[in-house]
């Protein structure tokens, strides 16, 4: 068996378990839902995308960096600690894989569940949108849909590293539950707490230094909506994020920011399951 075999194996059982259904129309229901949604903050009458559009994309915005997350998570943090459990692992590994080969199928596996979730629900939003909104532009909700594709496989690797890493589904479950609440609620508390640390009470009157703001932009989901707004220069006009001078405070830095965060779980991840004495 190849890692090929393995992908398709997981991609096999995420059927089976109906866990591919399920996301499918979580995101069907959540995407149709939004596409319904046509509000927007003042925004630049010289944007090149029409107002339907960014109407969309902001109703989704907020949704999507929460939900997504979550969805990656749940999907994956027990994809390999499962199997130990199960005792199909030691088979898994025998038939034969390398332990590199079950990680990084289980990952590949489960980003295409996710990506497959994403894809159908968010085709049917853009469908909808091309029905019903006066003017829609399509390239562009591609565009969104296919970065919101890499910001769930970035959770999935989350997930994924901690499957490989822990004893049980007990510590995987509380791993990706930990990491859910430090990028999407712990993270700001974090910043202001240093700021306070540093600064006190009063910021400075130039503003928070270029290496302060980086340490926001580190947080998986505020780098995916900088990823967005490379692609899609008028979605600055629905986020607001401190400026800089720095290079690296760039919105093109989102995507190494993001790449970084994809494959750190699953190295350190494969690094103690390789060492990991499996029952």
């Amino acid at each position: 068996m190849s890692l090929s075999a393995v992908i398709r194996k997981d991609f096999e059982d995420s059927i089976r378990s109906f866990s591919l259904l399920s996301t499918t129309l979580l995101f069907v229901v959540f995407a149709t839902g939004l596409a319904a949604i046509q509000w927007i903050p003042v925004m630049y009458r010289d944007s090149a995308v029409d107002a339907s559009t960014l109407a969309l994309l902001n109703s989704m915005r907020q949704p999507t960096v929460f939900m997504v997350p979550l969805i990656g998570f749940v999907l994956a943090y027990d994809t390999i600690i499962r199997e130990q459990d199960r005792g199909s692992l030691r088979l898994l590994l025998g038939l034969p894989n390398s332990r590199l080969e079950v990680v990084f199928g289980k990952f590949i596996g489960r980003t295409g569940v996710i990506t497959v979730s994403i894809l159908v629900g968010y085709t049917v939003a853009g469908v909808i949108a091309l029905a019903t909104y006066e003017s829609f532009d399509f390239v562009v909700f591609s565009r969104y849909t296919l970065l919101t594709v890499l910001y769930g496989a970035v959770y999935i690797a989350f997930a994924t590293g901690f499957s490989a890493a822990m004893q049980s589904r007990q510590q995987a479950f509380v791993g990706a539950g930990a990491l859910y609440s430090l990028f999407l609620v712990g993270w700001d508390v974090l910043l202001l707490v240093l700021q306070l640390a540093i600064y006190g009470q009063n910021i400075p009157e130039t503003g928070l230094p270029d290496w302060f703001k980086f340490i926001g932009l580190l947080n998986p989901s505020t780098a995916f909506m900088h990823a967005v707004r490379a692609v899609i220069p008028e979605y600055s006009a629905i986020t607001f994020y401190p400026q800089g001078s720095a290079f690296y405070l760039d919105d093109w830095v989102g995507f190494v920011i993001l790449a970084v965060w994809a494959a750190l779980p699953l190295v350190l991840g494969y690094l103690r399951f390789e060492r990991a004495d499996i029952q």
